[in-house]
């Protein structure tokens, strides 16, 4: 049995963690060369930037600020990933008619997960989710939102980046609409 990810640190990727994320992610940045740049561009630009040039591109962002997302650690290693962002940050969410806004509300985004495989299915994504609420609440902000999948079959992690529904209702998301089988929309307050 996998213990689970109780005793993870959680921290914002901050330019001193670069190197951190830079291991967590690999040689092949976690998903296709992706680098969690896929949400803030188009499909052509994404797929002619992906790989050494969104890694580059990442990096800039990082350095620049503020934080992309959070990073989880077991120890020194960064065992987990997930992007939280303002809304309007996130360009391929304004094209998505699936995922189209719920209403005129301010909210942060959770679009992207990255657990690495040894520390799957241990909890690292229900901690990033409740880690997530209470930083964007630091941050001023009050409604977080998840686009997850809702599966019933066992998926490989390649295909959950978006993070699962379980784990959201877990984290205390609940879901506000559904223009898909598979994608609902969630929310949850920020923690004050």
């Amino acid at each position: 049995m996998k213990a689970s990810a109780t005793g993870l640190r959680i921290h914002p990727l901050t330019p001193d963690r670069w190197r951190d994320f830079e291991t967590l992610f690999g040689a092949n940045g976690a998903c296709a060369g992706c680098w969690c740049l896929w949400w803030h561009m188009g499909q052509s630009e994404w797929e002619a930037k992906k790989g050494e040039t969104t890694k580059k591109l990442m990096k800039v962002r990082v350095t620049k600020g503020p934080p992309p997302g959070l990073l989880a650690y077991s120890g020194e290693e960064a065992v987990g990933w997930c992007a939280v962002e303002p809304r309007e940050n996130y360009s391929r969410l304004a094209r998505s008619k699936i995922l189209a806004p719920v209403d005129e509300k301010p909210v942060w985004s959770m679009t992207c997960f990255f657990v690495r495989r040894d520390w799957r299915k241990r909890g690292v994504s229900v901690a990033l989710l409740k880690e997530a609420a209470r930083w964007v609440g630091q941050q001023g902000g009050r409604l977080l939102e998840g686009y997850p999948t809702d599966t019933r079959k066992p998926q490989p992690g390649a295909f959950v980046h978006h993070g699962l529904l379980s784990a959201f209702e877990q984290a205390g998301f609940s879901e506000v609409a559904r223009r898909s089988k598979t994608r609902p929309i969630v929310r949850r307050k920020a923690a004050r």
